[in-house]
């Protein structure tokens, strides 16, 4: 770019998605003049939503500011806890996501999850829709514009996805109320309404059942209970209210 140069420093937090160069000083970014300060930004490699403050010379400015020559930026990362507009959160979570997924519906939070790949701009138009955040760990879909609110997922296991997920946005957890294969909303039910699920030897084991309001699927304390058990103490321990 051949306009305004400025000088840009990122938190040390969003240096994942920035040249190692940019990494651990003020480097001077060439500007074209028109684009906005958010879009600079964006060109560099960090999508916004994982940018926090802007702060140009002290002061903290819009992503639409518009840089000026010798400009010095300082780019913030997202407060955590993010504070996301609407009560409750609802979140919408990419293909890749789907264990994450099930653990968020276990715990409680609303969690929509698309199994098939649908497209980045299906999945953008949900989230603006349904105003669900939406959590994947493609750049490139969480900078699209029509989105209503979105993150960035940190890492590839599961245990610390879901800690940096319930660690950045506080959902209210409660746990047991979801049904994990579709995210319907849980109800008791009797043995003789789940009766048609059952083998004989979990009919005669067990007598506390919930059935899903949405697809039906029945739930009871299994043999994997116990391991299901401990991700939601652990996740009570550490984020619960």
């Amino acid at each position: 770019m051949n306009g305004p140069e400025i000088h840009i420093e990122f938190a040390p937090e969003l240096g994942l998605f920035v040249p190692h160069a940019r990494r651990a000083e003020v480097t001077p970014v060439g500007t074209d003049g028109s684009s906005t300060l958010g879009h600079v930004v964006e060109s560099l490699g960090v999508p916004l939503t994982e940018v926090g403050a802007l702060v140009v010379d002290g002061r903290e400015v819009p992503f639409s500011h518009i840089p000026a020559a010798g400009e010095s930026v300082r780019v913030s990362a997202v407060e955590r806890p993010q504070r996301v507009p609407g009560a409750p959160l609802r979140f919408l979570l990419d293909v890749h996501l789907g264990t994450l997924a099930r653990r968020m519906r276990l715990l409680g939070v609303d969690t929509a999850y698309e199994s098939t790949d649908i497209g980045d701009p299906a999945l953008a138009a949900r989230s603006a829709s349904e105003r669900r955040v939406l959590l994947s760990r493609d750049r490139g879909l969480l900078r699209r514009r029509e989105l209503w609110a979105g993150g960035f997922v940190y890492s590839t296991q599961p245990d610390d996805q879901l800690r940096d997920v319930l660690g950045r946005f506080a959902p209210e957890l409660k746990p047991w109320t979801r049904c994990t294969a579709c995210n319907g909303l849980l109800r008791t039910a009797t043995k003789e309404q789940v009766a048609d699920q059952l083998e004989s030897g979990t009919e005669r084991s067990y007598d506390v059942f919930a059935q899903c309001s949405e697809c039906g699927r029945a739930y009871w304390k299994g043999a994997h209970h116990d391991r299901l058990e401990t991700v939601v103490e652990r996740a009570l321990a550490e984020f619960g209210s």
